[in-house]
């Protein structure tokens, strides 16, 4: 089988040898791919606005905000990943965010990261929807 970087389906094995960080690593990536792609659409396609726009989105105190609005949609599996990533021990922590809202955002990432490298680029469309509040998301209820 040829190997799709773009299109990732790692083996659950595979995936658990990948430390928390290093699925956040893989998971702030796609974050940022998914808040650009938005920003675009809603039209703040220009180039000093657009990157102000997502740094405003895609920064620990915002992403802790928003896995409030998606964290009762998890599935078991998707809650443990989470766990596993808000659990890992940074180093450094960012002076713009508290220590809670920068593990709630590195789980995000971390379960982003699992999400996408499992190949469920489906469910990570739905949470973003959520997260974004866009009205014509699928996910209606609480699993």
């Amino acid at each position: 089988m040829e190997k799709n970087y773009l299109n990732p389906r790692l083996s659950e094995q595979m995936i658990q040898s990948i430390s928390s960080a290093g699925l956040a690593h893989v998971g702030d990536a796609v974050f940022e791919l998914l808040v650009r792609t938005w920003l675009c659409e809603h039209g703040k396609a220009t180039g000093q606005r657009l990157h102000q726009a997502a740094i405003r989105i895609v920064c620990a105190p915002s992403q802790a905000e928003r896995v409030r609005k998606i964290d009762s949609f998890f599935t078991e599996e998707e809650r443990a990943v989470f766990r596993r990533g808000r659990n890992s021990h940074p180093r450094t922590i960012p002076e713009h965010a508290t220590r809670a809202q920068y593990h709630e955002a590195t789980a995000l990432e971390a379960l982003f990261g699992w999400l996408y490298l499992s190949g469920q680029t489906a469910r990570i469309n739905e949470l973003f929807l959520l997260m974004m509040d866009e009205p014509d998301n699928p996910v209606t209820t609480s699993p």
